[in-house]
C-alpha cells in the first residue's frame, strides 16, 4: 500500500484526486492539506510515502515546501502537480528536491502512472510539458530566472504579486531583513537595475502576468 499526502488549497480538487486515486487497492491518501503549514503537519505526523503537491498554495509556495519538507526528510518522495505549464515551474520544483511533475490539464492515468514511479523513487515528468522543458534545459540562450535558487525563486514570484518584503517574510517564515537581501541577489543575478526591469524580465521568461 502507497500512502499519500495530497496538498491542494481547494477542497473540491482534493476530493476530486481522492476519489481517483482511490479506485487504486493500492493507494491511500492518509491525509489532506489546504496549506503549505497544513502539509508540514501532515507530513510529520503521518509519514506519507509520496507527497502529491500543487505549486500554488495560499501561504507560502510549492516550490520553498518542497525544500521544507527535503530539509526535514532527505528521502522525501514530491510529486508535484501544478497548472503552470512553463518549463520555469518544473525546473524549479525539481531543484528544491521533487522527483515528478505533472501538469493539470495531464489525463488522470498520467497523475497515478507518476504517482508510482516516484514511489519507486523514480524521476517522471508529464508528456505534455516534457519536450519544452528538455529544450529549455539544452536552450543555450541565457535564461537568468534559471540560476535563481528555490527560495531565490519563491521571493520573485511574490514580490512579481505586489507583495511588500515584510509580506513575504510572513508567507514564508523568514525576516523583512532576510527578504531584503535575497531580494538584491535576485536583481544582481538577473540584471535588473531596478525593479521595473526585474518585472519585465520576470514577465519574459514566463513568471507573473
Amino acid at each position: 500500500m502507497i500512502r499519500l499526502l495530497l496538498v491542494d488549497d481547494h477542497a473540491v480538487v482534493r476530493e476530486g484526486y481522492r476519489r481517483l486515486l482511490e479506485r487504486r487497492g493500492d493507494l491511500t491518501i492518509v491525509a489532506e492539506a489546504g496549506s503549505a503549514s497544513e502539509a508540514i503537519d501532515a507530513f510529520r505526523e503521518q509519514s506519507p510515502d509520496v507527497v502529491v503537491l500543487d505549486l500554488s498554495l495560499p501561504d507560502m509556495g510549492g516550490v520553498e515546501l518542497i525544500g521544507r519538507l527535503r530539509a526535514r526528510d532527505a528521502g522525501a518522495r514530491i510529486l508535484a502537480f501544478s497548472m503552470h505549464r512553463e518549463p520555469l515551474f518544473a525546473a524549479q520544483a525539481l531543484k528544491a528536491g521533487a522527483l515528478g511533475y505533472v501538469t493539470k490539464s495531464s489525463e488522470p492515468n498520467v497523475m497515478v502512472q507518476a504517482i508510482y514511479k516516484v514511489a519507486a523513487n523514480q524521476r517522471v515528468i508529464s508528456p505534455d510539458i516534457a519536450p519544452e522543458l528538455a529544450m529549455a534545459l539544452l536552450d543555450e540562450a541565457p535564461d537568468p530566472l534559471r540560476e535563481l535558487s528555490p527560495r531565490e525563486f519563491e521571493v520573485l514570484r511574490l514580490l512579481v504579486d505586489g507583495l511588500t518584503h515584510e509580506a513575504i517574510g510572513q508567507r514564508l517564515s523568514i525576516s523583512p531583513k532576510t527578504v531584503q537581501n535575497c531580494h538584491y541577489q535576485i536583481k544582481s543575478k538577473v540584471g535588473a537595475r531596478n525593479d521595473m526591469e526585474l518585472a519585465r524580465i520576470a514577465a519574459r521568461f514566463g513568471l507573473g502576468n
